[in-house]
């Protein structure tokens, strides 16, 4: 195992650091609203799907009315 030296670990982690960038307001924002609008579809999809589902499933067992 290769051991390593306190004060190039220390230094590469700072070189790491510098790498980071953060998001403008601007980008937080849309990103934001792209995933509710993104849950919100995902959310009506899988309502549209269980309805269909269970209406197939009443309709095959005699449940429906």
């Amino acid at each position: 195992m290769a051991t390593i030296n306190p004060a190039q670990y220390v230094r590469e982690v700072i070189g790491e650091v510098k790498k980071v960038t953060f998001p403008t307001r601007k980008e937080t924002t849309v990103t934001t609203i792209m995933v509710f609008i993104m849950v919100t579809l995902a959310a009506i999809f899988f309502l549209v799907v269980d309805l269909i589902l269970s209406w197939g499933v009443k309709l095959i067992l005699g449940l429906g009315g």
